[in-house]
Parts: C-alpha cells; structure tokens; sequence
C-alpha cells in the first residue's frame, strides 16, 4: 500500500479517546474485592486511581513526588505523523494537568503489520518523537505488538514539588470554572472519517490537540488555584462530574459560555456524532440537567488532548487568565462550583 494514500482512521473502529471505554463500565473493571485501600497500604501513594485522577504519585522525597501515567488510542487522524503527535500531546497533558514537568517518556505502539508499511509507523512514532523533543525531554524507548488496528501512545513519567501538585478534587465552593479548549474534536473527528469534514475545517481540530497543556504547570503555583484536570474521553460532562464527585460539590455551569469549534450544528444534523457521547451520556444522564440533543452532542463529545479544566477563586483569576493568554490558549470562564443540593453531586444550568 502506498504510503501517499493510506487513511489511517480507516484502520480503527473509534477515533482517539472516543476509545476510552464509559465510565460506569470502568468504575465495574476497577472495582476491587472487598475495595482494599490502596492508599493505606501504601503510605508513600500520594494519588492513586480512586478520584480518576489524571496521574499517579508517589513520594520521592521531602519536597517531590513523582508523577507516572500512560494513555495511547486509535487514529483520529488520517496523517501518519500528526496521529503521532496529538496521541503524544495528550499523553504528556496528563502530567501537566498535575501541575507536573515531564521528564521521560517511553512508546505504545500496536501496528497491523501485514497491513500497514512500517515507514507509516516510523512516522507516527516520529510525531510522537518530535512532541517530546520540543516540550524538552526523551522518547526513551517503549514497547511494541502486532495487532490488527493502529494503536500509538506514551507512558509519561514527571516530576511535581508536592506542595505544587493539583488534584481533581480540590475545588471549593464559589470556585470558577475555566475551560481552556473549544469541544467538538470527537465530532469533527467523526466528520472527518465519514468524508463530510468541510474544507475551512481541515486541520483545525489537529491544530487543537496538538496545542501542549504545559500551562499546567505554571498554574499549579498560582496560589488559588484549587482544581485541575485536562478534558478527554468521558467529555466535559463526565470529567466536570469527576471534579465535582471528588470535591462533594454541584457545577452550575452556562452552556452559551462554552467553547466550541465553528460549524457544530452543521456535523450534528449530518450525523457526524461518535458513538462514545451516547456512552457518555448514558454513563451521567442521572447527574445531568435536562439538555437538548445539541447540548448532549456537545457536552458528552469524546475529546482527544482537550483543554484543562479549572478550578480557581475569583482572586486568582487574573493571573490564571495572563498566563492561558501568555501561552495562547482561549479560555471561558463556564461556571463556578457550589454546596450541593443533594447527597449526589450533579451538574445544573444557570
């Protein structure tokens, strides 16, 4: 097969974290007999998986913490070499939506090697190669299978002063909400994969989940800043639910506040919906207000490297929204979080 022809979304059942399996059916995989306390047992496990955290930590020393974390998926990308560096991107956020430095990373690759070139993969593996040179640390190694879809991703390991390190559930009432990224990428990935991607539209989902989080780790030293954590496969619903189950606090949020890429309700009626919102919505819809299926699609699209979310005082702000603009990433301030008005936290329109 030429590699000048090849489509690589072609090769996949889902598209980047529109992969992720639903919530719920994860909280069933991760539920543990008898729901032995990891934490208890180990003393030195800052964060492990019970608030789905973004990464793991463990105590290096007196001031630091070592952060660890893997992520990898399906194309959601034709173009061998930009498959390569959104699936890096988005592995790398995970640190820094910790308010971490990455400082090494090692590869995940599956390939259908009967069916692919293996100068498709060396480029992948070079996307992914060249995110991690430009954010300042190696692509040391990884490991590598025979499978029958393309699969691409990294295992990220950083660092994090532990007084530094931001959790997805330290919210506070009266908290802002801020996301730093439009939505819609599972829907123009879809799009795109079903041929109906429109011209002016080409590439600009790409340029959005290659765009790096780094940011996170400078927000992790603004005094007020009290929650973060970085937009994928479960949507914004399913993640602002994570923040708001970790903190015991209802999100009301302003839908019309929300970002989104241009031309949504035009992929909305043409179909170009991934199956993972209809998972995502049937994961939270107990816990969602009543939304119009325009809202559904948007606020249950699977993202792929999509924007952080967080959670800051008024007082902070400024400083927050200097350094969004400071590292070019257009942010809307959605929402703000509140006392509960039942024993489940829920998410509430204004």
């Amino acid at each position: 097969m030429s590699n000048d022809i090849v489509r690589l979304t072609q090769f996949s059942h889902g598209a980047g974290c529109g992969c992720k399996i639903a919530p719920d059916i994860l909280s069933r995989i991760l539920a543990s007999a008898g729901e032995q306390d990891t934490l208890s047992q180990f003393p030195s496990l800052l964060v492990g998986h019970q608030t789905r955290d973004d990464a793991a930590a463990v105590i290096l020393n007196e001031d630091y913490a070592l952060l660890s974390t893997t992520d990898f998926f399906m194309p959601i990308v034709d173009d061998p070499y930009d498959f390569g560096r959104i699936a890096a991107t988005n592995a790398i956020s995970d640190i820094y939506a910790m308010g971490g430095t990455p400082i090494l990373a090692v590869a995940i690759l599956g390939w259908p090697v009967s069916q692919l070139n293996a100068e498709i993969a060396n480029r992948v593996v070079q996307g992914g190669r060249d995110v991690c040179q430009n954010l300042g640390f190696p692509l040391a190694g990884g490991h590598s299978i025979d499978c029958t879809e393309p699969i691409f991703g990294l295992a990220v390991s950083g660092t994090a002063l532990r007084r530094n390190i931001k959790r997805n559930d330290g919210g506070k009432v009266g908290d802002r909400l801020i996301l730093t990224k439009p939505l819609g990428i599972g829907i123009y990935a879809t799009a795109e994969k079903h041929g109906k991607l429109q011209p002016e539209h080409v590439g600009q989902a790409t340029a959005v989940m290659c765009h790096s989080n780094r940011v996170g780790a400078l927000l992790a030293q603004v005094e007020g800043v009290n929650g973060l954590t970085d937009v994928t496969g479960f949507g914004l619903a399913g993640h602002l639910l994570e923040m708001c189950d970790g903190a015991h606090l209802d999100a009301i949020i302003d839908t019309s506040s929300i970002p989104e890429l241009p031309g949504l309700d035009h992929y909305i009626a043409q179909g170009c919906v991934p199956g993972g919102t209809a998972r995502n919505f049937t994961a939270s819809r107990d816990r969602l207000p009543q939304l119009s299926q325009r809202e559904q699609s948007i606020l249950c699209d699977p993202q792929t490297s999509g924007g952080l979310l967080i959670a800051t005082t008024e007082d902070a702000l400024p400083e927050v929204k200097r350094l969004l603009v400071e590292h070019a990433l257009a942010s809307a301030v959605i929402g703000e979080l509140k006392a509960p008005n039942t024993q489940t936290p829920r998410i509430l329109l204004s």
